[in-house]
């Protein structure tokens, strides 16, 4: 079996995740899908808004929180972050934060939105290149032109992979950046 990329090469784990779901033909990702593959429960409650969701262990099946109030789109990037958690730091799950009757426990809240520290900027990448891969994304850009001063295309884009058009402009970003 070949071995998983590291914490370092998130964009490599969610690619190879979506390839060993066979997940990778056409978005919308099913994300809840992709979390279920990983082994997963996914719950919706409403939590505080400033809490997006939180991945913890019981009974040794991962489950992920997610802010029911929170929009669809939000929803999906928060299952793909905890998904990127999963994958990516799977140790940390047992060992960093414990809470409540000992459950390990990382949540999503604003210091973790803020994506300065180094797992949460691996799990954003993950979920980033999870929700948008390249190779979708460039097919989607051979199907929709996008001309700088009309964003309407961004907006088909964004509606296409059900994700935000801060989540499409970023992944544009590092797209072209890639030379």
């Amino acid at each position: 079996m070949p071995s998983r990329p590291s914490a370092e090469q998130p964009e490599k784990a969610a690619k190879a995740v979506l390839e060993r779901l066979n997940l990778d033909g056409s978005a919308p990702i099913p994300v809840e899908k992709v979390a279920k593959g990983l082994g997963a429960v996914v719950r919706f409650s409403p939590l505080d808004d400033e809490l997006s969701g939180m991945i913890f262990i019981k009974d040794g099946v991962p489950i992920i929180g997610v802010n029911a109030i929170h929009h669809p789109n939000r929803q999906r990037f928060t299952i793909a972050h905890e998904c990127g958690h999963l994958e990516l730091h799977r140790d940390l799950l047992s060992s960093e934060v414990h809470v409540d009757k000992q459950f390990p426990i990382l949540l999503r809240d604003v210091k973790s939105a803020l994506g300065t520290e180094a797992i949460e900027i691996q799990a954003n990448r993950f979920a980033a290149e999870l929700l948008v891969p390249f190779s979708l994304l460039e097919k989607a850009l051979a199907d929709t032109p996008v001309d700088i001063d009309d964003e309407t295309p961004l907006d088909d884009i964004a509606r296409k992979f059900r994700v935000s058009k801060q989540t499409i402009e970023y992944r544009l970003k590092n797209f072209y950046a890639r030379g």
